[in-house]
């Protein structure tokens, strides 16, 4: 069964999140995929992660650069899971059905607390989830823009 954890941006973006959070997954040596709404924000993730900073190396490639088998993280805007990834990031307000959700062991749901649309869809999720009995957990920002698990 699968985990699903809810990321609620306020303080920081998506840009600035999103690295450091596939940075700790990629330590778990397990492949990652990052499901994007669009193509061009697929792209755009793209380059920004090979430039949001310089000391920091995140592997990763989209359609654009191939070889998707051999990519450890994967950033698409389709349903396609070509590098067998058991980490999925919903970002951009991606979605997922509950039968392919159940193919990952954990589903970071990233979403703009500051955009009422993402948040209605994320409110949406959550409660399809809940629901369906699949374990969620909910994370939010303290002042330092430190992650914290709220109840």
């Amino acid at each position: 069964m699968s985990r699903v954890d809810f990321y609620h941006l306020q303080k920081q973006t998506l840009e600035d999140v999103l690295p450091k959070l596939l940075e700790k997954a990629y330590a778990l040596q397990k492949n990652i995929l990052v499901k994007v709404g669009n193509d061009e924000r697929v792209e755009f993730l793209n380059s920004h992660l090979w430039t949001y900073a310089e000391a920091s190396f995140i592997p990763h490639g989209s359609k654009k650069d191939g070889f998707a088998a051999q990519q450890p993280i994967w950033l698409t805007s389709g349903d396609d899971n070509p590098n067998q990834a058991c980490l999925l990031f919903l970002v951009d307000g991606a979605k997922i059905s509950l039968d392919e959700l159940q193919k990952f062991e954990r589903v970071f749901n990233i979403f703009d607390g500051n955009d009422n649309t993402s948040l209605t869809q994320a409110r949406a999720f959550w409660k399809e989830l809940k629901s369906a009995a699949i374990d969620v957990y909910y994370w939010k920002q303290d002042e330092n823009g430190k992650w914290t698990q709220a109840a």
